[in-house]
């Protein structure tokens, strides 16, 4: 594949002439990709660059990237659950602006922590490959060993778990309303740190995948499975925004795309847009590639104290994967009592 201009900016650096410029005949370098400063975000840019440097080696030898990290107001706030400060799209918020004024040239997120509507001139370009979107409990020491039978076993009767997520809170709830659950934010240090600190709660439930990518799988003490507790709506997926005028760099990111991914994300985006829900409304969404080409969606919603629940699946060809997760989501709103969306 053959980007004119950011070949032709490529090729002068790396043969020590010409002037590459934004808007001329050849990109100006470095390009400057925004993220967030959590080990994990890090994690995730860096893999990200890797991967986009391991198809285009040119990239590497000329240190054609350059990392800006961004603190977001997500990040800055870490006493409140999003709801009460403006949702999840705090956390891409301030990456966004520098985005659109020209700072950086593309943002690297997780998936599951980017708003649906994203601002004017700003488009998802790119989605890695998945990883393990189930979540695991990390279990502090007055637990018990994990159940192969039964997930929730290890947590104590009357156990203190800490989350700042409703969606898992609410599942939570409704196979354990015995559990109290108190708010806890912070990178995944931090929330290890207070299950594993006195005066904590006593587990706190996390994403695997993060865990995995900080190679910390080894602190989940128990892993459930999506038909258990259905994942964030693109848990696991990264994906790179950039700008929608910017054809040179949505190009390059088109090749490493990952197809599995980019169907998943659509379904469960849509599902999620669909419900049009806060960070207030328990939503949860889970999509699945078959070996006949469909996709399976699994949807949810529930009151955030566990009082309801309603979970619904549906399966269509990967190539309708939005419109199957707009009717999913019109499916489970229309059977939903009017408060859960209030």
């Amino acid at each position: 594949m053959r980007l004119s201009s950011l070949d032709a900016a490529l090729d002068a650096r790396a043969t020590g002439g010409g002037s590459p410029h934004r808007h001329g005949t050849t990109r100006a370098l470095p390009l400057r990709v925004g993220t967030r400063g959590s080990p994990l975000a890090l994690w995730q840019t860096r893999h990200f660059l890797g991967l986009i440097q391991r198809v285009c080696p040119l990239l590497r030898e000329v240190n054609a990237f350059e990392e800006h990290v961004i603190a977001t107001s997500g990040d800055k706030i870490q006493d409140k659950r999003l709801a009460d400060i403006g949702g999840k799209g705090l956390f891409a918020k301030e990456i966004h602006e520098a985005l659109t004024d020209g700072r950086i040239d593309f943002a690297v997120h997780s998936l599951k922590d980017l708003e649906t509507e994203l601002p004017p001139g700003i488009v998802l370009a790119c989605t890695l490959r998945r990883e393990d979107p189930r979540d695991a409990i990390v279990l502090g020491p007055e637990c018990h060993a994990p159940d192969a039978g039964d997930p929730f076993a290890c947590l104590p009767r009357g156990a203190l778990v800490g989350t700042a997520s409703v969606r898992r809170q609410s599942q939570l709830l409704h196979a354990r309303p015995d559990l109290q659950v108190e708010m806890i934010r912070g990178n995944v240090g931090s929330r290890l740190a207070k299950v594993r600190g006195e005066g904590g709660p006593q587990a706190s439930l996390l994403a695997l995948a993060g865990l995995r990518r900080l190679e910390m799988a080894h602190e989940a003490g128990s892993v459930l499975d999506p038909e258990v507790m259905v994942p964030a709506a693109c848990q696991g997926i990264v994906g790179v925004t950039v700008r929608a005028d910017d054809a040179e760099l949505r190009e390059l990111l088109s090749i490493i795309e990952d197809a599995e991914a980019a169907v998943a994300s659509r379904a469960e985006r849509a599902l999620l847009s669909e419900l049009d829900g806060s960070c207030r409304t328990p939503i949860g969404g889970h999509a699945r590639l078959q070996a006949d080409g469909n996709v399976e969606l699994t949807g949810l919603v529930a009151r955030a104290d566990g009082s309801f629940l309603l979970k619904r699946r549906m399966c269509g060809a990967a190539a309708d994967a939005a419109r199957l997760g707009r009717e999913l989501g019109d499916s489970l709103r229309a059977d939903s009592p009017a408060d859960i969306f209030g």
